[in-house]
């Protein structure tokens, strides 16, 4: 079976998990909320750099560069998803002015 097809997603989700356990913790610090991107890249290069290491095989590379920038492509999309779930799920302005009227 090929576990690398797998290793993006499952990235992603952990990333994921560890930044909206960590926005839960703050409370919703805007400070915090403006550096999501930021702190989930790198906590995807060190996820990326941890799979490397701790388990040979299934990041298909032999170049740590190239399991770093995984991770922190992983790590953004991540944030990305969340965006875009977050947009989707979103009223429309129009949707907002016409309950107020």
């Amino acid at each position: 079976m090929s576990y690398e097809i797998a290793i993006i997603p499952a990235l992603a989700a952990i990333v994921y998990t560890l930044i909206d356990v960590t926005k839960t913790a703050l409370g919703g610090d805007e400070k915090f909320k403006r550096f999501i991107p930021l702190i989930a890249m790198v906590l995807g290069a060190v996820c990326g750099v941890v799979a490397f290491y701790c388990v040979p095989g299934v990041m298909e590379t032999e170049n740590l560069l190239v399991a770093i920038i995984l991770g922190a492509s992983s790590g953004l999309s991540a944030t990305g998803t969340n965006q875009v779930a977050k947009q989707l799920t979103k009223p429309k302005k129009e949707d907002t002015e016409n309950e107020s009227a």
